[in-house]
Parts: structure tokens; C-alpha cells; sequence
């Protein structure tokens, strides 16, 4: 071979060595995350959401991307999102929006690695096998939500005369009703406290409870734990306030867009700590041994001018223990 005809074969294996080498590099990991809301009342959630990644040392783009599966508030779609995640061969899945998507993830994949938020006892949920040890594929946050519905039964009873009938609303397509209904009716029964129940699934049917509310002439409204509740604050505080009904609700976002009064664990600190736990697992941790997180803390936020639209008097004994008091 003639020298100049020998570079030019040297010259053409050189252009295409960074081809080769990028083909050979593996695909950048893509986290599945899986979600019962929608993007807009949930973006302030999912921005903590990446601050736990790169708290992690993870960044979208850079050593990871994102597939989002949002259920749009429809529960019955999560099975197939679940599946469809596991079919894109996903590196992990983040179930996040109450108990109802880690169920169908963990339904669908026992080697996928899975990491939640959860409202209910995710070891009752059947999720992991302890706190400690998870044992399995899934690990994530515990909100301690749920667990919480006695106390905020008892705070709101607070600002009631003796024997107000209080009423809890419910979503019945949330796995957590059922539970929930049940601890609500043991911790009434032992208070000597009236209660009773309505349910919502959609728009329409919060409308409707409230008008069953005004009917009943409840004195109070505890608001359970839901996502689809969540997503619209909006519509509780108006219909709260049209009918003048005080009501407790589990997360400090209702207080802020009007609510009377929230008690539960910071959900922007769940949503981070999961991303947190998503980066380690990208680098080569396993869930079995990521201890279930457990809030440290628990929030009590009231609203004086709310309160003072309903004609309530906040005792000073429940203003002392507040977190948050917006006036």
C-alpha cells in the first residue's frame, strides 16, 4: 500500500473512533415516575422532587431522564401506566400521589425498583416487610397521613361546642378510605364524638357533598387525605366558605389558598427525601436496605383570617403549638 493511501486509511479509523465510542456507551438510566395527579398543582411538589436528586448528585439530562405517567386524578389508569413503565424497561419507578400508585407498581414489577409516598402504613399496605429492613424492591417515605386522622379529629373539635357533629369526606376509590373510615369511627366512638361520613370521587360530587353537608347542618368538615383532593384546594375553600363550614385538612396547602387549619407532615419534604433515595438507588444502592423515612415533624398551620370569616375564635392554647399562623 502506497504511503498516502495508507493515511487516509489511518485518517478515516481516527473520525470514527468517537462514533464508536459513542455507540458503545450504555443508555442513560430512565427513572419511570408514576403519578395519580396532574403536572400543574402537583410542579411545586416535583421541583422538591429533583432537589432531593441532586442533592443525591443526580441531575435530569446529565446522568438520568424522566418518563412522567400522570393519571389525571382517575386511579383505574394506574395499572396500566405501571405497566407500560415496566414494558420501557425503566430503571426505577417513583410512585408518588398517595398509596394508590405504589400499589400498582408494586403490582406489576418485583425486581423494578420502587420508590413512594405513601399516606397509609406501608407495612399494612403489604409494600415492604418492615420499616427498617424493607426487604424487597420498594422502599420510599411514609407521610404518617392516615395515621394522623385522630389528631386531627381532636384538634378540630377544639373550636366546637360539646356534641357538633363532625363529618369526614372520603374518595372510596382511594385504598385508604376504607382503613381510614375505620380508625375515624374507633377514635369517635372513644371521643363520645358524633360523626359521619360523605364521599367524592370527582368535581361534581365534592359539590354535592357540601350541599349533603349543609343539609346535615355539620358543624365541621375533616377533609382525608387524597390526591385528587389535593390538586383542588380552590374548589374546598370556596365551598368551605359559601357554606360556613370549618374544616381540617391533612396538608398546609389548603391553608395557604384559604383553608381554616391543616395538620400533617411537610409533603414538600416527602417528595424530596424520595428524590434523595432515587439517587442513591441510581448509583447502585437497593431498596431492601433503604429504611423506610419517617417525618420527624408535624406541622399545625391555621388561617386567623379564615377563621375570623366563619366567626371562630381560635383558642390561644391551640395558636401557642402553631407552626404556621397566617393573618
Amino acid at each position: 500500500m502506497r504511503r498516502r493511501d495508507f493515511i487516509k486509511v489511518i485518517a478515516g479509523s481516527a473520525a470514527a473512533w468517537p462514533l464508536a465510542a459513542r455507540a458503545q456507551q450504555p443508555a442513560m438510566p430512565v427513572i419511570g415516575y408514576l403519578h395519580s395527579g396532574s403536572p400543574a398543582p402537583y410542579a411545586h411538589l416535583v421541583a422538591t422532587f429533583h432537589q432531593g436528586l441532586k442533592e443525591a448528585g443526580a441531575v435530569e439530562g446529565k446522568n438520568f431522564a424522566i418518563e412522567y405517567h400522570w393519571a389525571e386524578g382517575r386511579y383505574d389508569r394506574l395499572p396500566a401506566l405501571a405497566a407500560d413503565l415496566v414494558s420501557r424497561n425503566v430503571a426505577l419507578i417513583v410512585a408518588q400521589g398517595g398509596d394508590p400508585p405504589v400499589l400498582a407498581a408494586k403490582s406489576v414489577t418485583a425486581t423494578i425498583p420502587v420508590v413512594f409516598t405513601s399516606s397509609s402504613d406501608p407495612v399494612r399496605l403489604g409494600l415492604v416487610a418492615s420499616l427498617n429492613r424493607p426487604g424487597g424492591n420498594v422502599t420510599g417515605f411514609w407521610l404518617f397521613t392516615s395515621l394522623l386522622g385522630t389528631k386531627r379529629l381532636e384538634l378540630v373539635r377544639q373550636l366546637l361546642p360539646a356534641n357538633s357533629l363532625v363529618a369526614v369526606l372520603v374518595n372510596p376509590d382511594n385504598p385508604n378510605a376504607r382503613l381510614d373510615t375505620a380508625q375515624l369511627e374507633d377514635a369517635a366512638r372513644a371521643l363520645g364524638q358524633p360523626i359521619s361520613f360523605v364521599r367524592a370521587r370527582t368535581e361534581t360530587e365534592i359539590d354535592a357533598a357540601f350541599a349533603t353537608l349543609a343539609e346535615r347542618r355539620v358543624a365541621a368538615l375533616l377533609v382525608n387525605t387524597d390526591p385528587f383532593f389535593l390538586a383542588r384546594p380552590a374548589q374546598f375553600v370556596l365551598l368551605a366558605a359559601r357554606n360556613r363550614i370549618p374544616a381540617i385538612y391533612a396538608q398546609r396547602e389548603f391553608v395557604a389558598a384559604g383553608g381554616l387549619i391543616s395538620y400533617g407532615a411537610s409533603l414538600a419534604d416527602g417528595y424530596r427525601q424520595v428524590g434523595i433515595y432515587a439517587g442513591r438507588i441510581l448509583k447502585g444502592e437497593r431498596p431492601a436496605d433503604l429504611p423506610v423515612v419517617q417525618p420527624t415533624k408535624f406541622e399545625l398551620a391555621i388561617n386567623l383570617k379564615t377563621a375570623k370569616a366563619l366567626g371562630l375564635q381560635i383558642p390561644d392554647r391551640l395558636l401557642a403549638l402553631a407552626d404556621e399562623v397566617i393573618e
